[in-house]
């Protein structure tokens, strides 16, 4: 399914340190049939970075969603999320916190910084895989994104 506002291929940046959930998300997108390009970075700079389009990421389209781990190296999870809801030119773009965390503290300062939604990963291969199925589904058939003429 392409993304519902532009006919295109939905565009999704995983903020993922871990090659194995990198592995396990792209293959779960691919069978939800969410017809997508797939950016990932490994940490919090690099998301940044992409996110603004500095550097070696200049060319590279903006984001429709954007998949978020809390615990990363350089700038953490948390940190991007409140740079990327503090700025006015980021702040539009859906943000699942896609983490292992379960702490009470984490899931309620995403909230305080505005995360669009919070998913605590999934211990299984099949459950995994199944709720970035969900994932994929829900923000590209069921949500109404912004247009890249509104943002």
């Amino acid at each position: 399914m392409m993304c519902p506002i532009t006919d295109r291929p939905a565009e999704i940046l995983l903020v993922e340190d871990n090659p194995g959930d990198v592995a396990l998300t792209r293959a779960a997108l691919r069978e939800g049939k969410v017809t997508n390009n797939l950016y990932t970075v490994s940490d919090g700079e690099a998301a940044l970075a992409y996110l603004y389009g500095r550097g070696e990421y200049a060319d590279l389209p903006r984001p429709d969603l954007v998949l978020l781990d809390l615990n990363l190296p350089k700038k953490d999870g948390r940190e991007v999320l409140a740079e990327m809801k503090g700025s006015p030119e980021l702040r539009s773009i859906p943000v699942v916190i896609l983490t292992s965390s379960e702490a009470d503290e984490d899931i309620l300062r995403a909230y305080d910084l505005n995360v669009n939604c919070y998913i605590t990963k999934p211990v299984g291969f099949a459950r995994f895989m199944e709720v970035v199925r969900s994932i994929g589904s829900f923000w590209f058939t069921v949500v109404t994104l912004p247009s890249e003429a509104a943002r």
